[in-house]
């Protein structure tokens, strides 16, 4: 059994948070090759993880160095992969290559620093960005699998993504998943869990059910849904993280300006409905009585008919934060 079929039978998906069958984005990898086999190939690992609560990532590169390494050799000698790169955040750089360096050896990997924040970390921008590019994202089709870095085909997966595969490689793959643990946590971190696992069951187990009035975020620090704690039978989508908030402590209209902060900060500008609508979010959200009938409006619009999923993301947690738990 060669390694996709491999994976295929894990029933393993992307560890980035759109959760893409990841046996068959290799799949459409090697049939780019075969259609043109003079073509180079490209191999990334996304190692970008730029939103807030969200650092699983970095969990795997202190402890399993290696594992991401042989997931990443498997893919490049199943492509004849003619370079790989490891996507990572200048900040996170030195770290990164003292733990994954020692293990690379003669394999064409190279380190790609990037500081153009959030955005960065979604695929066609980040093949944009190493392009030499503005950092925006590319209409699909045609995908980065077809046609990607350098107009080549490119398998782009997460850091744990290439983790999971080493696992599978070795039959020690047990359907697990990495998740952060932040917020008003009694015991923050990054855990291993059954990817099966309800959100209610990760708490328990890892000891972070609060003793008071709490929701979470679920699937990231700014863009992730606001879950109550009767929602939380539930297993965990997007990327790996669970945020907890004190009802009481929270101030939501500071948290919610938090996160268009965000969001205004990571805006690439290429699409009027983002740019517009964070910029209009952000001006309505520092006004003394905010109009709420509005700000729905942009969020709608936004969620309509932005171009990338950064657009789209912004009304999951808004929306959701102001239908459950409610600003003044």
């Amino acid at each position: 059994m060669n390694i996709i079929d491999k994976i295929k039978v894990a029933g393993l998906t992307g560890r980035g948070g759109a959760e893409f069958p990841t046996a068959q984005k290799w799949q459409s990898v090697l049939n780019a090759k075969k259609a043109n086999p003079k073509k180079p190939v490209y191999v990334v690992c996304n190692l970008s993880e730029g939103e807030p609560g969200v650092d699983k990532d970095m969990h795997i590169v202190e402890y399993f160095p290696e594992d991401v390494i042989i997931g990443m050799r498997a893919a490049i000698e199943t492509f004849h992969a003619d370079k790989a790169y490891i996507f990572v955040q200048s900040h996170n750089l030195k770290k990164v290559k003292s733990r994954l360096g020692p293990f690379i050896k003669r394999l064409p990997i190279v380190f790609f620093p990037e500081d153009r924040g959030y955005l960065a970390g979604e695929e066609t921008a980040l093949i944009e960005t190493i392009e030499g590019n503005r950092t925006e994202p590319r209409l699909k089709p045609p995908y980065p699998t077809e046609k990607g870095l350098f107009g080549c085909p490119t398998l782009v997966n997460n850091l744990e993504t290439f983790y999971c595969v080493s696992r599978i490689l070795r039959g020690e793959y047990n359907s697990t998943r990495f998740i952060s643990i932040r917020g008003d946590a009694r015991n923050p971190g990054v855990f291993e869990m059954p990817c099966t696992a309800t959100i209610e069951h990760i708490l328990k187990k890892t000891k972070n059910v609060p003793r008071f009035g709490y929701f979470v975020q679920v699937g990231g620090g700014a863009s992730g849904n606001i879950l109550l704690p009767e929602e939380l039978e539930t297993t965990i989508k997007g990327a790996g993280s669970i945020m907890i908030y004190g009802t009481k402590k929270t101030d939501g209209r500071k948290l919610m300006k938090r996160w268009v902060e965000f969001f205004y900060r990571s805006n690439c500008g290429k699409c009027a409905p983002c740019r517009e609508g964070v910029y209009r979010l952000r001006e309505e959200l520092g006004k003394a009585k905010p109009n709420w009938l509005i700000l729905r409006a942009v969020l709608e619009t936004m969620r309509d008919s932005s171009f990338c999923p950064l657009g789209k993301s912004v009304h999951e947690p808004m929306m959701s934060f102001m239908e459950k738990i409610g600003v003044k």
